[in-house]
């Protein structure tokens, strides 16, 4: 019987233990999370990713803290804060969540964006219609509030957004375990 020339063997068990424990015993950590969105209408198409919270509020909806993306070919700039209107919606707040759905997956304030040349757009959840349906406001300057104001739409939309599916911080704990685990056995078996 050959003996053992590992000294590391001992590091290695340790490690792969404290790996596992770590991995296995800890709460998971609450990250942000990504979803691809795009909507479209007459005229409009819309899409890009957006970051949301890790986790949703008591009613199901994860809070949006940042986008990117491009209406009809120009670029998104900047995302309208929640409990504020785009200018030109006054006094319609945006709320900026966003539901995994099945169901509507906005709400009948939902989400505001920028878009570069100074226009600026609020998708939302028309609950309130007699056939509830998805509708983009869309405002440009010199941004006049109220009913058919110049430069401002209001269309029907299909919208649909998709988390996008990220291995959770655990998984890249136990693919880096097995990797040192790997490397060591690796020198055991070739360097020896």
């Amino acid at each position: 019987m050959r003996s053992l020339r590992f000294p590391c063997l001992s590091f290695a068990l340790r490690f792969a233990l404290a790996t596992f424990a770590v991995t296995f015993t800890t709460a998971p950590i609450t990250a942000s999370m990504l979803w691809n969105w795009d909507y479209s209408g007459s005229g409009i198409n819309a899409s890009g990713t957006f970051t949301t919270v890790g986790l949703p509020n008591g009613e199901g909806g994860y809070l949006i803290t940042g986008i990117s993306g491009t209406r009809n070919g120009n670029t998104i700039t900047g995302l309208q804060t929640p409990g504020t209107s785009i200018p030109g919606n006054e006094p319609y707040t945006v709320d900026d969540l966003v539901f995994p759905g099945p169901g509507p997956q906005l709400t009948s304030h939902g989400f505001g964006f920028s878009v570069s040349g100074g226009s600026y757009s609020n998708p939302f959840y028309a609950d309130f219609l007699p056939t509830p349906g998805y509708l983009e406001f869309f405002s440009t300057p010199p941004f006049i509030s109220g009913a058919g104001a110049e430069g401002h739409t209001e269309l029907s939309i299909q919208f649909s957004a998709v988390p996008v599916p990220v291995p959770e911080p655990a998984t890249y704990v136990v693919i880096l375990g097995a990797l040192v685990l790997g490397k060591l056995w690796w020198r055991r078996v070739w360097l020896q």
